[in-house]
């Protein structure tokens, strides 16, 4: 399956994007975008839990992309404190979307500072119908802006993130628990840091268990 994955180059606001791609042979299959951590403190699309994520979606049979923001790796232009990177992963969803414009679903996910774009991106684009969300900020970023939040998804953290107090995750999942129409899950696994050292296995089973049983429903 590795083979399939390609080295891809789409145009965004600031010039190219370097992403990597899996197309699946299955017509009709759903579409996901990851998205990378924070540029400034060495985040890539091609850290670990970036493709993880990836990996869950492949193994899904979704058309998968994972994307560089602007200045990363091969991108063009500058880190833009995540203004450009929303008009960056906007440009990825397009170009994701046009090559698989018969896609029967859309979802979008990232990790750290990408959950927040991806959040964010989710707030504009009503075609996104679930998302993956894996250590959000919110005691970094505000996420009330996801009030309502337009459709249901996964947040995923480590109960010993030393990035992010307890209880900031504990209001966020409250705030979203009382939205009507949408189901956001909550997931902790124990033991584990903002970057699931050492339990990636958990993460990518928590990953997997959510995009099977959501996808069954569409």
């Amino acid at each position: 399956m590795e083979n399939k994955i390609v080295e891809i180059f789409i145009p965004g606001p600031a010039g190219r994007l370097e992403a990597k791609y899996f197309k699946s042979k299955k017509n009709t299959s759903p579409i996901a975008l990851v998205l990378q951590p924070h540029p400034q403190y060495g985040g890539t699309m091609n850290n670990k839990i970036v493709v993880e994520i990836f990996n869950s979606f492949m193994d899904n049979d979704f058309s998968v992309c994972r994307v560089n923001f602007r200045g990363v790796g091969k991108s063009d232009g500058d880190f833009d404190n995540g203004q450009g990177e929303l008009a960056d992963a906007a440009a990825a969803l397009d170009w994701l979307e046009k090559e698989n414009f018969d896609n029967s679903q859309c979802w979008i996910s990232g990790f750290s500072f990408g959950s927040l774009i991806a959040m964010q991106l989710l707030m504009r684009r009503p075609e996104i119908n679930r998302f993956v969300a894996v250590s959000p900020q919110p005691n970094v970023y505000d996420f009330s802006f996801l009030s309502p939040c337009p459709t249901s998804g996964l947040m995923v953290y480590g109960k010993k993130d030393e990035l992010v107090p307890i209880q900031s995750l504990n209001e966020l999942d409250k705030r979203l628990s009382s939205q009507k129409g949408i189901k956001v899950e909550f997931q902790s696994i124990k033991d584990s840091n903002h970057f699931f050292t050492k339990n990636e296995v958990n993460l990518s089973k928590i990953l997997d268990e959510y995009i099977k049983k959501e996808t069954a429903l569409f």
